[in-house]
């Protein structure tokens, strides 16, 4: 938990992808499963209602989300989030896809992103939102995880800054 900006894997202007192997109890989970920054700009994958939540927090100003419609029965269970960067640029949007054991379950756009920072103060947290809350979905100092987190994989693709032209 805490770990700064610097220290973190950057997975600004660039796809990417989060892969969480979950645990889930009978009566079924919610929480922070993997969160960077706040309130004032960061992401969340979390469970809201046992269902798998994707949010990204444009500076405040906006709050993009891609939410499953479906809760995680009882059982293991492998949540993966992958952004496909538009590219062309900083900042940039892309299209957020949850998975959940290899299946589709949600889909949505991100219309843009933070180009260079997320915070100074806010670091990013597995199994919890340490600081100031990404989203309004759950409460400052009430988001751990209620299941058991096996492994996080975080995996990012190449910087996408300049338009590419095949030749």
């Amino acid at each position: 938990i805490g770990m700064t900006e610097n220290v973190f894997i950057n997975i600004k202007n660039r796809s990417h992808s989060l892969t969480v192997e979950v645990q889930i109890p009978e009566g079924g989970a919610n929480g922070v499963l993997i969160s960077q920054a706040g309130r004032f700009g960061g992401w969340s994958l979390y469970l809201k209602d046992g269902k798998p939540m994707y949010a990204y927090n444009f500076l405040g100003l906006q709050t993009f989300k891609v939410a499953a419609t479906e809760a995680l029965p009882a059982g293991k269970a492998t949540i993966r989030y992958e952004f496909a960067y538009d590219g062309g640029g900083l900042g940039k949007g892309g299209t957020g896809t949850i998975l959940v054991n290899g299946k589709k379950v949600a889909e949505g756009k991100i219309d843009r992103t933070q180009a260079n920072f997320f915070s100074a103060d806010e670091g990013a947290d597995v199994g919890l939102d340490g600081e100031t809350p990404v989203t309004d979905d759950y409460k400052e100092g009430d988001n751990q995880f209620t299941g058991k987190i096996q492994k996080v994989v975080i995996e990012v693709g190449p910087v996408k800054l300049g338009a590419t032209t095949a030749n």
